[in-house]
């Protein structure tokens, strides 16, 4: 699909933060368990003087709909349990997203164990999804609405959970008490200043555009 590179911004598998989230092990639990995922596409219109969480987009490249991004949302729930994509509500197809690596070698091991049942399991959340998107209020995901401290805290706890398991498991330590311990003030202060960046991050505005007219 065409997308006008002068009206917005494109982050896709090129973009630093994109690549961030391909290489980070952690974020195969966001991906596997929680169900959280991130197009291979994403917009952000520099015409707007919104701040960027409310001038984001998702195009679904089937029906060609440019998506509000609070579409999928905590405040709406349709963040998570979106294991095989991101669903379209217009067109009913899935949006396509990025894999982490580490979920991606996960789910290239254990295939064989569940290959039999992944067709059903698809077609039943994709059965469930329609009823999902009945009542989406994006207004509900206004940057000043957002609770950035408990956005941090629940990103931290999952950190937590997430890193203590699986440190061990890929520097091939045995788990300890005290790592756990020791744990709790870090990744609690690490929750904190991820929401306070969030909130800074999707603050900010748009650069104005100079579009020469000829």
């Amino acid at each position: 699909m065409d997308i006008d590179r002068t009206k917005y911004k494109v982050w896709d598998g090129k973009n630093l933060n994109v690549i961030i989230w391909k290489i980070n092990p952690a974020l195969a639990f966001n991906e596997l368990v929680l169900g959280q995922r991130i197009p291979k596409i994403t917009l952000f219109d520099n015409t707007s003087d919104k701040p960027l969480i409310e001038r984001t987009y998702i195009p679904c490249p089937h029906c060609e709909i440019y998506h509000d991004g609070r579409t999928w949302s905590w405040q709406n729930k349709t963040a998570a349990k979106n294991w095989f994509g991101l669903y379209c509500p217009d067109c009913g197809d899935v949006i396509p997203c990025i894999r982490n690596w580490m979920a991606g070698l996960i789910l290239t091991l254990t295939y064989p164990l569940c290959f039999w049942w992944i067709k059903t399991w698809k077609q039943s959340w994709l059965d469930e999804q329609p009823s999902r998107y009945v009542n989406i209020n994006v207004e509900l995901v206004e940057h000043k609405q957002v609770n950035w401290i408990k956005l941090g805290l629940l990103w931290g706890v999952l950190m937590y959970l997430t890193m203590q398991l699986l440190n061990p498991l890929l520097l091939g330590r045995d788990y300890k008490l005290v790592d756990f311990i020791v744990g709790i003030p870090i990744w609690l202060a690490g929750g904190l200043m991820f929401g306070w960046l969030m909130k800074w991050w999707m603050r900010r505005k748009a650069k104005r555009l100079k579009i020469n007219n000829f």
